[in-house]
């Protein structure tokens, strides 16, 4: 993956909560937080009259792409929206466009950049939006992970299924390793074609996801799954516990997702009757089995498209999207909260400001190419061939 080069400069480490949290910036570890140039804030309505006008010179050339989880400010731009695997098939769909602007996370624009034509140039408009959940495996620490696997004699027995959520490296290690990717709505038939492939499953990097579908879809026991903690001497588990389990869970989550608790669901049912609790399968298991509903972000909209007027839902999933559904359906009656009380949305989604999509739009439109995500030849390939796999599921 190609990106700007770092500069040496002479600065303290801010500390890791503030970064998480979004509210201040490390020189030493972000790129791209800043926008050169003079622009104004982010509520400046100029924002929008330029944003439109870089967007109608650049023409056919420029595609942009817009999660789900991102800003209505942002949102508004986008060609399309969805999740991050509808988002980057969209853009492969398109290739008459020559730059793609995807208004998202790192992994998604190195996803789209795999399943796109070498002719394309995916551009994420601020490099400092991350996602933590893929941060939590690193290409070292799998590779490490393989290596106990193996010392523990069941590495043969043990296909990967790694999340959509993950970075390139770590689609290229399951590629490797005869695996498959997976997404939120697909894990279930990814899982299924994994144990036909072999005894185990290593799923990275989404504990919550793993342990629910193997419960919930297939039927298996808690029991059945371990997870692996790579900051632990071989992962924290014995030879003995990685021989039993069926499930070996990567110790990664949603930072979002992970927020919501038990005693959310049970609130909200005593402050709404009737509510009806639909959660995203990155939550907590005993959240997903005290909601009514578990699906996608793509479930989720569906569900709540068909909903009956009047009915009332309490979402449990990145609060950007939770507001722009209610604000959709109020016309409709359908009351739609969010599950927590606690506001949360996902902080390294929300770098893709106004500010940011102005600046690389208007670079573009200058002729300047600005934050491309690249992956490597050898990394794209073997991405590729996990994605592949997965696109063939029964």
């Amino acid at each position: 993956m190609t990106t700007a080069q770092p500069q040496e400069l002479d600065v303290q480490p801010t500390p890791l909560a503030l970064l998480l949290l979004g509210r201040e910036a490390d020189p030493r570890s972000e790129r791209g937080v800043e926008c050169p140039g003079d622009l104004p804030s982010p509520s400046d309505p100029d924002l929008v009259a330029r944003a439109r006008a870089a967007k109608e010179k650049l023409g056919d050339k420029v595609f942009v792409l817009g999660h789900h989880y991102q800003r209505d400010e942002v949102i508004q731009f986008a060609d399309v929206t969805g999740d991050s695997f509808k988002l980057a098939r969209d853009a492969a769909a398109r290739p008459e466009a020559e730059y793609i602007v995807f208004c998202g996370v790192h992994f998604m624009a190195e996803s789209a950049d795999i399943l796109t034509s070498d002719d394309q140039k995916v551009v994420l408009p601020d490099l400092a939006a991350g996602c933590s959940m893929a941060d939590m495996a690193t290409a070292e620490q799998v590779a490490e992970c393989w290596d106990v696997l193996t010392e523990a004699g069941i590495a043969e027995q043990v296909v990967p299924v790694s999340y959509m959520n993950s970075s390139a490296d770590i689609k290229a290690f399951t590629g490797k390793h005869g695996g498959t990717i997976c997404t939120s709505s697909n894990a279930e038939r990814a899982l299924n074609w994994a144990f036909e492939q072999g005894e185990k499953v290593l799923f990275l990097p989404d504990q919550h996801l793993g342990r629910n579908t193997a419960v919930r879809d297939l039927g298996m026991s808690l029991g059945d799954c371990v997870v692996y903690n790579p900051h632990r001497p071989n992962g924290g588990l014995t030879a003995e516990e990685l021989r039993a389990a069926k499930m070996i869970l990567w110790r990664g989550h949603c930072s979002v997702h992970g927020r919501f608790s038990l005693d959310s669901v049970n609130d909200v049912r005593e402050r709404i009757p009737g509510v009806n609790v639909l959660v995203h399968p990155e939550c907590k298991h005993e959240v997903v089995a005290a909601a009514d509903y578990v699906g996608s972000t793509e479930y989720i909209i569906k569900a709540l498209e068909a909903a009956p007027a009047g009915s009332k839902w309490a979402i449990g999933t990145e609060l950007n999207l939770v507001r722009r559904l209610a604000n959709r359906f109020a016309a409709e009656d359908k009351e739609i909260v969010f599950l927590d009380k606690t506001v949360c949305f996902c902080s390294t989604m929300n770098r893709i400001d106004l500010p940011h999509l102005v600046w690389a739009l208007e670079s573009l439109a200058e002729g300047t190419l600005v934050n491309r995500i690249e992956v490597d030849k050898e990394t794209e390939a073997f991405a590729k061939l996990a994605l592949e796999r997965m696109l063939a599921l029964p």
